[in-house]
Protein backbone atom coordinates (compact mmCIF):
# COMPACT_ATOMS: atom_id res chain seq x y z
CA UNK A 1 0.00 0.00 0.00
CA UNK A 2 1.55 3.31 -1.12
CA UNK A 3 0.02 6.67 -0.30
CA UNK A 4 1.04 10.16 -1.47
CA UNK A 5 4.56 9.04 -2.32
CA UNK A 6 6.89 8.57 -5.24
CA UNK A 7 9.58 6.19 -6.46
CA UNK A 8 12.19 8.88 -5.82
CA UNK A 9 12.35 12.30 -4.27
CA UNK A 10 11.52 15.01 -6.80
CA UNK A 11 13.60 18.10 -7.49
CA UNK A 12 10.60 20.12 -6.26
CA UNK A 13 10.62 18.46 -2.83
CA UNK A 14 14.42 18.62 -2.58
CA UNK A 15 14.20 22.38 -3.22
CA UNK A 16 11.53 22.72 -0.52
CA UNK A 17 13.66 20.76 1.95
CA UNK A 18 16.68 22.90 1.08
CA UNK A 19 14.69 26.08 1.77
CA UNK A 20 13.57 24.57 5.08
CA UNK A 21 17.15 23.73 6.06
CA UNK A 22 18.26 27.22 5.07
CA UNK A 23 15.63 28.64 7.42
CA UNK A 24 16.88 26.44 10.26
CA UNK A 25 20.53 27.25 9.55
CA UNK A 26 19.75 30.99 9.48
CA UNK A 27 18.70 30.78 13.13
CA UNK A 28 21.85 31.86 14.99
CA UNK A 29 21.08 29.39 17.80
CA UNK A 30 20.92 26.32 15.53
CA UNK A 31 24.43 25.03 16.34
CA UNK A 32 24.06 25.54 20.09
CA UNK A 33 23.76 22.52 22.42
CA UNK A 34 20.29 22.77 23.93
CA UNK A 35 16.77 21.56 23.16
CA UNK A 36 15.53 24.93 21.88
CA UNK A 37 18.47 25.48 19.50
CA UNK A 38 17.22 26.56 16.09
CA UNK A 39 13.60 26.85 17.26
CA UNK A 40 12.83 30.05 15.31
CA UNK A 41 14.33 28.48 12.20
CA UNK A 42 12.27 25.34 12.77
CA UNK A 43 9.10 27.42 12.97
CA UNK A 44 10.00 29.08 9.67
CA UNK A 45 10.78 25.71 8.10
CA UNK A 46 7.36 24.49 9.19
CA UNK A 47 5.76 27.57 7.64
CA UNK A 48 7.46 26.76 4.34
CA UNK A 49 6.21 23.19 4.58
CA UNK A 50 2.65 24.24 5.41
CA UNK A 51 2.46 26.12 2.11
CA UNK A 52 3.03 22.81 0.32
CA UNK A 53 0.84 20.61 2.52
CA UNK A 54 -2.24 22.62 1.61
CA UNK A 55 -2.90 24.66 -1.54
CA UNK A 56 -3.93 28.23 -2.47
CA UNK A 57 -7.62 27.34 -2.71
CA UNK A 58 -7.89 25.99 0.83
CA UNK A 59 -6.03 29.00 2.23
CA UNK A 60 -8.48 31.32 0.48
CA UNK A 61 -11.42 29.27 1.70
CA UNK A 62 -10.33 28.82 5.33
CA UNK A 63 -7.95 31.70 6.11
CA UNK A 64 -9.43 34.67 4.25
CA UNK A 65 -10.09 37.87 6.20
CA UNK A 66 -13.32 39.67 5.32
CA UNK A 67 -12.27 43.02 6.83
CA UNK A 68 -11.06 45.14 3.90
CA UNK A 69 -9.40 47.61 6.31
CA UNK A 70 -7.30 45.04 8.15
CA UNK A 71 -3.59 45.88 8.18
CA UNK A 72 -2.13 43.16 10.39
CA UNK A 73 -2.93 39.98 12.34
CA UNK A 74 -4.31 38.16 9.32
CA UNK A 75 -5.91 34.73 9.74
CA UNK A 76 -3.40 33.13 7.36
CA UNK A 77 -0.48 34.60 9.34
CA UNK A 78 -1.93 33.41 12.62
CA UNK A 79 -2.50 29.93 11.23
CA UNK A 80 1.04 29.58 9.90
CA UNK A 81 2.57 30.89 13.14
CA UNK A 82 0.40 28.52 15.18
CA UNK A 83 1.55 25.55 13.10
CA UNK A 84 5.20 26.54 13.66
CA UNK A 85 4.66 26.87 17.41
CA UNK A 86 2.88 23.52 17.52
CA UNK A 87 5.70 21.69 15.72
CA UNK A 88 8.39 23.31 17.90
CA UNK A 89 6.73 21.80 20.98
CA UNK A 90 7.14 18.24 19.70
CA UNK A 91 10.19 18.35 17.43
CA UNK A 92 13.64 19.89 17.53
CA UNK A 93 15.39 21.72 14.71
CA UNK A 94 18.26 19.28 14.33
CA UNK A 95 15.93 16.27 13.97
CA UNK A 96 13.85 18.12 11.38
CA UNK A 97 17.02 19.13 9.50
CA UNK A 98 18.21 15.50 9.43
CA UNK A 99 14.75 14.24 8.41
CA UNK A 100 14.71 16.54 5.37
CA UNK A 101 18.20 15.36 4.38
CA UNK A 102 17.05 11.75 4.61
CA UNK A 103 13.95 12.45 2.50
CA UNK A 104 16.15 14.04 -0.18
CA UNK A 105 17.90 10.71 -0.70
CA UNK A 106 14.76 8.64 -1.35
CA UNK A 107 15.29 6.77 -4.61
CA UNK A 108 14.40 3.09 -5.05
CA UNK A 109 16.92 2.86 -7.93
CA UNK A 110 19.90 3.87 -5.80
CA UNK A 111 22.59 1.20 -5.74
CA UNK A 112 20.96 -0.91 -8.44
CA UNK A 113 21.99 -1.49 -12.02
CA UNK A 114 18.53 -1.02 -13.47
CA UNK A 115 16.36 1.91 -14.43
CA UNK A 116 13.66 3.07 -12.07
CA UNK A 117 11.02 1.67 -14.42
CA UNK A 118 12.74 -1.75 -14.53
CA UNK A 119 12.95 -1.88 -10.75
CA UNK A 120 9.28 -1.00 -10.31
CA UNK A 121 8.37 -3.73 -12.82
CA UNK A 122 10.00 -6.33 -10.54
CA UNK A 123 7.47 -5.71 -7.76
CA UNK A 124 5.36 -8.85 -7.60
CA UNK A 125 3.04 -7.91 -4.77
CA UNK A 126 -0.41 -6.57 -5.43
CA UNK A 127 -0.10 -2.83 -4.76
CA UNK A 128 -2.64 -0.18 -3.89
CA UNK A 129 -1.51 3.34 -4.69
CA UNK A 130 -3.44 6.37 -3.45
CA UNK A 131 -2.95 9.96 -4.48
CA UNK A 132 -4.70 13.18 -3.59
CA UNK A 133 -5.96 15.09 -6.62
CA UNK A 134 -5.02 18.53 -5.22
CA UNK A 135 -1.64 17.54 -3.73
CA UNK A 136 1.09 19.95 -4.86
CA UNK A 137 3.79 18.34 -2.69
CA UNK A 138 3.41 14.81 -4.11
CA UNK A 139 1.48 15.50 -7.31
CA UNK A 140 -0.83 12.86 -8.70
CA UNK A 141 1.40 12.29 -11.74
CA UNK A 142 3.93 10.66 -9.39
CA UNK A 143 1.39 8.08 -8.21
CA UNK A 144 0.28 7.57 -11.82
CA UNK A 145 3.92 6.80 -12.67
CA UNK A 146 4.05 4.16 -9.93
CA UNK A 147 0.79 2.61 -11.14
CA UNK A 148 2.07 2.53 -14.71
CA UNK A 149 5.21 0.56 -13.89
CA UNK A 150 4.20 -1.66 -10.94
CA UNK A 151 2.61 -4.70 -12.63
CA UNK A 152 -0.31 -5.47 -10.29
CA UNK A 153 -1.02 -1.93 -9.13
CA UNK A 154 -4.33 -0.19 -8.61
CA UNK A 155 -4.45 3.59 -8.46
CA UNK A 156 -7.11 5.31 -6.37
CA UNK A 157 -7.49 9.07 -6.64
CA UNK A 158 -8.80 10.62 -3.44
CA UNK A 159 -10.78 13.81 -3.89
CA UNK A 160 -9.88 16.41 -1.30
CA UNK A 161 -9.66 20.17 -1.18
CA UNK A 162 -6.87 19.89 1.42
CA UNK A 163 -3.94 19.05 -0.87
CA UNK A 164 -1.22 16.84 0.64
CA UNK A 165 -3.00 16.99 4.00
CA UNK A 166 -5.88 15.17 2.33
CA UNK A 167 -4.30 11.92 3.48
CA UNK A 168 -5.06 13.13 7.02
CA UNK A 169 -8.43 14.81 6.45
CA UNK A 170 -9.98 12.16 4.19
CA UNK A 171 -9.32 9.17 6.44
CA UNK A 172 -12.84 7.74 5.99
CA UNK A 173 -12.50 7.69 2.19
CA UNK A 174 -9.01 6.25 2.43
CA UNK A 175 -10.14 3.62 4.92
CA UNK A 176 -13.05 2.63 2.64
CA UNK A 177 -10.74 2.19 -0.36
CA UNK A 178 -8.15 0.32 1.69
CA UNK A 179 -10.72 -2.06 3.21
CA UNK A 180 -12.19 -2.75 -0.24
CA UNK A 181 -8.74 -3.42 -1.68
CA UNK A 182 -7.79 -5.72 1.20
CA UNK A 183 -10.89 -7.87 0.64
CA UNK A 184 -10.17 -8.37 -3.09
CA UNK A 185 -8.37 -11.47 -4.42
Amino acid sequence: YLQVTAAKESSWRIAIHTAQRMAIEADCTFRESHDKAGEKGLKTARAIGMLTYRNPHIFEDKQKDEDANKLDHFKASSYIEYQGDKLAKRFNAFSYWVLTKAMDTHNVARGRNQSLEEILQTISQRTLIMGIETDILCPLNEQEYLAKYIPDAELVVVHSEYGHDGFLTEKEHIETHLKHWLTQK
